[in-house]
Order: C-alpha cells, then sequence, then structure tokens
C-alpha cells in the first residue's frame, strides 16, 4: 500500500514538473544589432582603449594617486557596494525558500467548563474536575514544492538583481574615474589660464608706463594712456574670477575623493603627455566593456524571470505541514508516553483571485518591455558617447595646429604695432588694443583646446567602458 502511495506521488511529481516547464520560459538574450552603433566607422580591429588599465592611460603619478584615492574612499561607491550586499542578502534569502522552514512552540493552556456544558446529572458533576492544564511542546515545519517554477523564478530574478547591482558599482566606477580625471585636467588648464592673464598683466603695466613716455614725447594723445590703463584693468578684472574657478574645481575634485573641500597636489598642464593611439575597437564589444549597458541587461533579465514568477500564480501550491510533540496534563510527566505528530500536505488553487494575478502578469509583462527598451537606449547612447568623443578628439587636435599659426601671426602683430606706434603715424594706440586683446583671447583659447584634446581621450575611455577592470 505504501509503495503504491509513492508511486503515485512520483507520477504525480513528474507530471507537474512536465506542466511546470510549460508555465515559466527560459531566458534569451536580447537580440541587438549594433554593427552601426559608430557614426562612419567600419573598424574590424578588436583592439580597444577600453582594455588598458588607468596607470597605462594616463602619465601623470599625481593623477593615477587620486583615480586610486578616489576609488577607495568615494562614498558613491561606497554606497554601489552596499547595494550589491543587500542584494545578496535577498538572494540568499530566495534560496532559502527551497528549505524547509522550521519553528518550535512551548505552551501551557488552561481550560474550565461548566457542569452544564458537560451535560452530567448533577449527583455525578460534583466528582468530576472541570478545570484542566494542558502542557505541550512541538516543532513545526513547511515546505512548499517548486512545482511551477515559482521558487527558481524569484532566485533567477534575485541573482540578475545582484548582477545588476555589480553591474551598477563597475558603471559608478568607471564614471568616477572620468570625473576625477576631467576635473583634474579643468583644474590645470585654469591654472594656465590663470598664469597666462598674470602674464598678460605684467606686460600691460609696461605698456602703461611706455605709453606715458610716448605721450610725452608727443607721439601719441592722452586718450592712448586712458586706453591702456584700461587695457591693464581689463586683464586684471578676470583674476578673481579665474581664482574663484580655481578653488571651486578643486572643492569639486576634494568631494569626489570624499575629503573635505581644500587644496589638490598637481603637475602642470604641459606636463600632460597623452596617448596618441586611440583604438576604439568594434561596437559589438560595448555589450561586455560598458557596466551600463550590462547594467540594463541584466535589468531586463531580472524583470523577464518577474514575468515568469507571475504566471506561477495561476497554478496550485504545493505544500507540505508537518507537527510533532509531546503533550500532557501534568508538566512533570510530559516526556512519558505523550508523543503526537500530524503530517498534512495540501494544494491550494487561487479561485477569486484572478483579476489580482492578472494585473500582476500584465504589469510585469510591462515593466519587462520597459527594461527592454531601456536595454536598448542605453546600447545606442554608448555608440553616441563614442562618436562624439573620437570626434571630439579629433577637433582638438586639428584646431591646435590652427591655433598655433594663428598664435604665431597675432604676436607678430602687436610686436608690429607697437614698433609702429613709436616711429610712425601710420597706427594708433587702438589697433595696438586690438592685437592684444586678440592675442590674450586666443592664448586663452589655446588651453581650452588642449584641455578638449585631454578630456575627450577620458570620455573617449569611459564611452569604451575603460577603468572597471
Amino acid at each position: 500500500m505504501i509503495n503504491s502511495y509513492k508511486k503515485q506521488l512520483f507520477t504525480a511529481l513528474v507530471t507537474a514538473l512536465v506542466f511546470a516547464s510549460c508555465v515559466t520560459k527560459k531566458y534569451q538574450p536580447p537580440v541587438v544589432n549594433a554593427d552601426k552603433l559608430y557614426r562612419d566607422s567600419t573598424l574590424t580591429d578588436t583592439s580597444s582603449l577600453a582594455n588598458m588599465p588607468v596607470n597605462q592611460l594616463f602619465s601623470d603619478t599625481v593623477l593615477v594617486n587620486l583615480i586610486n584615492e578616489g576609488i577607495q574612499e568615494n562614498l558613491d561607491l561606497k554606497t554601489a557596494v552596499e547595494r550589491i550586499n543587500e542584494a545578496q542578502a535577498t538572494l540568499g534569502q530566495t534560496k532559502a525558500a527551497f528549505l524547509p522552514s522550521l519553528s518550535g512552540s512551548v505552551q501551557a493552556t488552561r481550560a474550565k467548563s461548566s457542569a452544564a456544558s458537560l451535560n452530567f446529572p448533577a449527583d455525578f458533576a460534583g466528582s468530576i474536575n472541570l478545570k484542566t492544564t494542558t502542557y505541550q511542546a512541538a516543532l513545526n515545519t513547511s515546505w512548499e514544492a517548486d512545482i511551477w517554477g515559482k521558487l527558481s523564478s524569484a532566485k533567477r530574478s534575485a541573482l540578475a538583481a545582484l548582477l545588476q547591482s555589480d553591474a551598477a558599482k563597475r558603471a559608478v566606477q568607471t564614471q568616477l574615474i572620468a570625473n576625477i580625471a576631467n576635473n583634474y585636467y579643468n583644474l590645470l588648464a585654469l591654472d594656465q589660464q590663470l598664469a597666462i592673464t598674470k602674464q598678460t598683466l605684467e606686460i600691460r603695466i609696461k605698456d602703461v608706463e611706455t605709453v606715458k613716455a610716448l605721450k610725452e614725447g608727443a607721439v601719441v594723445n592722452g586718450a592712448a594712456v586712458v586706453q591702456s590703463e584700461a587695457n591693464r584693468y581689463a586683464a586684471e578684472v578676470t583674476i578673481p574670477d579665474l581664482n574663484q574657478s580655481i578653488r571651486e574645481a578643486e572643492n569639486a575634485l576634494s568631494i569626489l575623493l570624499a575629503r573635505a573641500p581644500g587644496p589638490i597636489k598637481r603637475t602642470l598642464l604641459a606636463d600632460q603627455k597623452p596617448v596618441a593611439d586611440l583604438k576604439i575597437g568594434i561596437p559589438s564589444q560595448l555589450l561586455k566593456n560598458r557596466p551600463d549597458v550590462q547594467q540594463a541587461e541584466f535589468a531586463f533579465r531580472s524583470a523577464f524571470e518577474t514575468t515568469n514568477l507571475a504566471r506561477t500564480y495561476f497554478y496550485p501550491q504545493l505544500t507540505i505541514t508537518g507537527q510533532g510533540g509531546v503533550s500532557s496534563l501534568q508538566l512533570k510527566n510530559i516526556f512519558d508516553n505523550s508523543i503526537f505528530y500530524n503530517f498534512v500536505a495540501g494544494l491550494t488553487q487561487p479561485i477569486f483571485s484572478q483579476g489580482q494575478n492578472k494585473a500582476r502578469l500584465r504589469t510585469a509583462q510591462a515593466q519587462q518591455k520597459e527594461a527592454y527598451y531601456a536595454f536598448q537606449q542605453s546600447l545606442l547612447t554608448a555608440g553616441q558617447e563614442v562618436t562624439n568623443a573620437l570626434y571630439s578628439y579629433q577637433n582638438a587636435v586639428e584646431k591646435q595646429g590652427s591655433r598655433t599659426k594663428q598664435l604665431e601671426a597675432l604676436t607678430k602683430s602687436v610686436d608690429y604695432t607697437k614698433e609702429l606706434l613709436r616711429y610712425s603715424s601710420a597706427t594708433n594706440y587702438t589697433d595696438v588694443l586690438t592685437s592684444e586683446q586678440s592675442l590674450l583671447a586666443a592664448q586663452l583659447s589655446s588651453v581650452n583646446d588642449r584641455l578638449q584634446e585631454l578630456q575627450a581621450i577620458v570620455n573617449l575611455y569611459k564611452a569604451l567602458g575603460g577603468g572597471w577592470r
């Protein structure tokens, strides 16, 4: 009889597992066409800047040390690590759901019944104890069979969420490296612009003395003196703004390093030696190099399993419960031949919750589509960022060649107009002012060109998914 029962139970479980394969679906990665993510690019070389370590990408050891400090201390990165710990704990919970629960209970029950409620004769009721105390100690267990894949789907969803949080942490690290490097280069550029402005101010102070001497020699008039003084103050007034920008840039970089606002040790813009060979690989590599793209795919995978989970609510739940322990009317005799136990296996089929289950499934399916669209968007954005960064770098390099020639021409223009002002009436001080102002603007722009080149390399490195390895 027992063997027959086991065979029936085994047959029922096998049948349920066969049906379960129809309830939940196996995950398939989303199909995407990444071949045309890079604009105007037909590259086939798989070598990528993303595989280069940070200490090879940046030659400035001060910058490398700041990046390492940021990775160790940045608060956003620490928060991302704690989110990984949360996801690991959630995954542990889903794994524990496969195991039976076990709880213990100890109770004492005091009961009293009236003689009338017992329906005994009046002369007999007086000899009966109407008060009883029952002592009981028991162990209770419960186990849910994962017939339809409910628990498995929940576990796979939690695993995908864990992988998603890990990818998010790597995305934070990649963005952090880019932010530190870009802020550092911006700080160097501001230093260089401040140095150029101070040097220009010294020249213009000397120019004022020269123009005053020319006025005494009747070469220029009083208007030229006033113009030279105004030109001097025009340079001087920009210095406080540059100092403020430098201080704010230092404070911003300090926050990234989890420091209180303060000075930042740094080198010079002229000392930077950027890598020259910028290889971007092929577009499909973004799927494995970009942490945010991986994060979006894991989010889709988690949503996919959540949809599987929602489907299982339409099917009956098999739960097996058991209880065993000891019971006695006297506490001292509780372990003397007072053992009891029971074992129950039952199916629970939802009947009046179909509307709720349908709404749960529709919600999960909509969220799965949202996650898929977000994944597609992340991949398109990645391709855009690579293309923009590479084009920005190419423009910066091209501009620097023209800018060098412009600076040479403007320097000669300033020298020539000053000489003409001394020895010829063919020019006036307005020409000197125009040439000096154009030279200063070009010098400051040349710093921005250099900054654009350096930051474009950083942005390209981040866009390709570098920095997290």
